[in-house]
């Protein structure tokens, strides 16, 4: 069973090690979350933890679009699973969780995917493909 914690008061149990796990393949996005959470920046419009197998399994957030958009825009961001929770559902549970927040307020997500396999993954979730924007990405409602 997948439980979805909205992260407020501080980075979860278990972050160092999913953070250590993201790293040893060559992610730098869970080293980033740490700092921007250290700095209080950027804000999350959510930030949630997907607990499974009784530790943390995953971890994503959705900020405000910091890029230039001719729309108001959500950007999902910082979207990890560990290697041992992959394929067992839980990146797409923490996906639907913030895609429903997201089009609660806005009408376009946008995602910058880190490679082909992130892209076929956002492509999974209904994100298509774009180009000459500065996300890779994006959902309409």
């Amino acid at each position: 069973m997948i439980q979805l914690v909205r992260i407020e008061d501080g980075l979860p149990e278990g972050f160092e090690r999913l953070r250590a796990e993201a790293a040893a393949e060559g992610h730098r996005h869970m080293d980033r979350l740490a700092a921007e959470w250290a700095a209080g920046e950027p804000r999350f419009v959510a930030l949630l933890a997907a607990l499974a197998g009784g530790g943390l399994a995953g971890i994503g957030g959705l900020t405000v679009e910091p890029e230039p958009s001719e729309e108001p825009a959500l950007r999902m961001r910082r979207l990890y699973v560990g290697p041992a929770h992959r394929r067992d559902g839980v990146g797409r549970a923490i996906a639907t969780a913030l895609i429903q927040e997201a089009f609660g307020q806005t009408a376009l997500i946008t995602v910058h995917a880190g490679g082909d396999a992130a892209a076929a993954f956002w492509e999974a979730q209904g994100f298509t493909s774009v180009a000459n924007r500065p996300w890779s990405h994006q959902l309409r409602r």
